[in-house]
């Protein structure tokens, strides 16, 4: 299918998402907004990019990197 670039471009965007939920995310926005990028991984990635504010919200999601958990900061020394 033409659309496997697709799952592909945004594996590196959204790592959490599995790439059958990127595709299904995702596929009806890359037809619709991004014909003329289909094939070419790249073109597909960054058409999406470009026009983000027009993707439904599950395919917007696959854009916005999983936010990492926060480190809990580093223990005082005691002094004494």
């Amino acid at each position: 299918m033409a659309l496997t670039g697709l799952t592909f471009a945004l594996t590196q965007a959204a790592g959490a998402a599995t790439r059958e939920e990127q595709k299904q995310a995702c596929q009806g926005d890359a037809i619709r907004l991004c014909t003329l990028a289909i094939p070419n991984e790249a073109k597909i990635t960054a058409c999406m990019k470009k026009k983000i504010d027009q993707l439904s919200p599950k395919c917007r999601a696959m854009f916005t990197p999983v936010p990492q958990a926060k480190k809990a900061p580093a223990p005082k020394p005691k002094q004494g």
